[in-house]
């Protein structure tokens, strides 16, 4: 099962993110996860991906425009595909995650995903909405990421199969 993880990175941070969701996903037996920006994004992968999960910084308390804009114009085939989200964000104590993540959920909605996470049901690290890190991701921030893409790949499996 193909597994397409999309992101917008400014500082490199979101893009570790990325990668370590692609690690969570390598766990999970029969499951091929690809990272891909939103400069590079390889739409004939999307296409055949079965789980798309996206992820962008924290701009001014949501998600980045650029990952509002690839939602809002793109027209990538989205529809049927699970879904997950991530963030970044800049200040520990707050600064628009979550909010970033609904952002990101309803535009998935629109186009016709379904959304999961695994939330506090699936153990620790609990995920609510999605993978959240401080700046760069280590430690926590570091296990929730790589847990969003074991989450993900064995939730795709579970409903779609190989």
């Amino acid at each position: 099962m193909k597994f397409a993880i999309i992101y917008h990175s400014e500082t490199g941070n979101t893009r570790r993110m990325a990668e370590l969701i692609k690690e969570g996903a390598a766990i999970v037996k029969d499951v091929e996860a690809k990272t891909m920006s939103l400069d590079a994004i390889d739409t004939a992968y999307v296409e055949q991906a079965r789980v798309v999960a996206l992820g962008c910084p924290t701009y001014e308390g949501t998600c980045s425009w650029q990952m509002k804009k690839l939602l809002d114009t793109s027209g990538l085939p989205l529809a049927g595909k699970l879904g997950g989200v991530f963030a970044s964000q800049n200040w520990p104590g707050g600064g628009g995650a979550d909010l970033a993540e609904i952002t990101l959920i309803a535009g998935m909605l629109v186009h016709g995903m379904l959304i999961y996470s695994g939330g506090i049901a699936r153990g620790m690290p609990p995920l609510h909405f999605g993978a959240v890190s401080r700046r760069s991701p280590e430690g926590f921030d570091k296990e929730r990421c790589v847990k969003l893409g074991v989450n993900l790949a064995e939730k795709g499996l579970e409903l779609f199969g190989k």
